[in-house]
């Protein structure tokens, strides 16, 4: 889509009939999405005094999240958004109950880890049914591209909100406070989107010999879920070395407000992009935005101050929203019929797949060469992704595959004029 959107996009998306209820729900539903997995991690090390033990339970819900985000998001394209979201919420609350019922009996990792990977799969995906909901109720153009923008900067700024309700929640009398409260959010806000009469009504789209691998059928969604991967890496390789300069220079409690620092310029920046994306062809953007980021994440391996430092993740982050926005947009040029849900879980895998490799990478160099070079292998890892997002444009460029439906190249034919 080449669209931009102004202020007044926005407003028109956000008062589209019907979907008031939806953005409200989806709101609660998904202000603890980078608050549950932060608060179990805090929770466990409290109760076990392990950092190693609460390392690997995180590890473990964030791979559950990973794979359910697909698999939900291709239940909701088979079946519409209600039911699979009422199911998962469902054992959801029972996968969180009896996870804090084993931490509080000191189980074992072997226990617990399946538990964390249990909360993680089951963690609603109310986030991939908004976004799919966009493109049903809103026409091509403007209008809907501002949905997705919408979509991209109220995520930055739950991240930006989750992780500091966790510490604070965490110094609660109970230290499983923040770990009941996202959880809480999470089911009442789910099953509020999920009942709405907007989301009752989506009837999923017809489609004739769906394959296994579903969004990924399409060499374009695949090149799009290769951008986002190299997305969650460079961000991972950031998230860890961060802090971890912070800690080097004798401040450790100022390594989550850099990290802020980057959610604020994302939030300001992304909003401005979105007015006037360049460069204005999807097959382009992907791959330039992705190598503006990883160029602009070496210049944090230069300030040898956290002042410097916080000035140089303002920079970068001006690269984070507008990335995120133009993956959601991409679905609707490269995802096959009656599978956007699906695509968008499809992303989310992606960039968390992404910061799974690049925490896990930059913790290992962070703490056996330095910070220096963990910033600059998060710069040449996002430019090394690009130039492989570069060299597979061309599936972005062809768009919806040949043999989707005439009607559903046409709707796309519209969005790219």
């Amino acid at each position: 889509m080449s669209h931009s959107a102004r202020l007044a996009d926005y407003r028109a998306a956000l008062t589209t009939p019907g979907m008031r209820g939806p953005v409200t729900a989806a709101v609660l539903a998904r202000l603890p999405i980078a608050m549950v997995g932060l608060s179990l991690l805090l929770y466990v090390q409290r109760t076990t005094g392990s950092f190693a033990i609460a390392g690997l339970v995180s590890a473990g819900s964030l791979v559950g999240v990973a794979v359910g985000a697909v698999v939900q998001g291709r239940l909701m394209d088979r079946f519409g958004p209600t039911r699979p979201l009422l199911a998962v919420i469902g054992l959801f609350a029972v996968f969180v109950t009896v996870s804090i019922m084993a931490v509080e009996a000191r189980a074992a990792v072997a226990v617990l880890l399946p538990l964390a990977f249990g909360v993680g799969f089951t963690e609603p995906m109310v986030g991939s049914a908004s976004r799919a909901l966009w493109s049903r109720m809103v026409p091509p153009g403007s209008t809907r591209l501002a949905g997705y923008a919408y979509e991209a900067i109220s995520m930055e700024v739950f991240f930006i909100l989750g992780p500091g309700l966790s510490g604070i929640l965490v110094a609660a009398p109970w230290a499983g406070t923040g770990v009941v409260v996202g959880a809480v959010c999470m089911v009442i806000g789910g099953t509020w989107f999920a009942l709405n009469s907007t989301v009752r009504g989506v009837r999923p789209a017809a489609v004739t010999g769906r394959k296994l691998l579903g969004a990924l059928a399409s060499p374009g969604m695949r090149t799009v879920a290769l951008a986002a991967l190299g997305f969650g890496v460079t961000i991972g390789f950031i998230e860890v070395a961060v802090p971890a300069a912070a800690a080097n220079a004798g401040h450790v409690s100022l390594g989550g407000l850099l990290l802020s620092a980057w959610s604020i310029s994302s939030v300001v920046f992304g909003v401005l992009y979105a007015m006037k994306p360049f460069p204005r062809s999807m097959h382009l953007r992907l791959p330039a935005l992705l190598g503006g980021f990883g160029a602009l994440s070496l210049l944090l391996a230069i300030p040898t101050t956290l002042f410097w430092l916080g000035a140089a993740m303002l920079l970068v982050g001006t690269m984070v929203t507008p990335q995120a926005t133009t993956h959601s947009a991409a679905i609707e040029q490269v995802a096959p019929r009656g599978t956007a849900t699906e695509a968008f879980g499809w992303i989310v895998t992606a960039v968390t797949v992404g910061l799974a490799i690049g925490q896990s990478i930059s913790g290992y160099l962070v703490e056996h060469i330095g910070t220096q070079v963990a910033f600059l292998a998060a710069g040449a890892s996002g430019l090394f992704v690009a130039g492989l997002v570069w060299l597979f444009r061309s599936t972005v460029a062809a768009g919806v595959p040949a043999e989707a439906p005439a009607a559903r190249r046409e709707e796309m034919d519209l969005a790219s004029r």
